[in-house]
């Protein structure tokens, strides 16, 4: 389980640096910018922008903190790595 003070640290940041949250199901989310997340005493809020695809409207996902198993920074890719 983690603790929303935990996830607060990483929002916090200064500087930011983007992380990804590891559920229990295996589902993960990038939080790539601060304002993505919204950090409650049991849950958050993770916004996603409208889909390129047209979907209209920003989406938000609840998330309990009891069913996150990690939270880890983003490791950047090196500028010319290969995919």
């Amino acid at each position: 389980m983690m603790t929303f003070s935990k996830v607060g640290e990483f929002v916090s940041a200064e500087p930011f640096r983007p992380f990804r949250i590891q559920m229990a199901s295996g589902q993960s989310f990038d939080i790539r910018h601060p304002e993505m997340i919204l950090v409650g005493r049991t849950s958050v809020r993770v916004y996603f922008p409208p889909d390129v695809s047209g979907e209209s409207g920003d989406r938000w996902k609840e998330v309990s903190l009891m069913l996150m198993e990690t939270i880890e920074p983003l490791v950047a890719a090196a500028p010319g790595a290969q995919k």
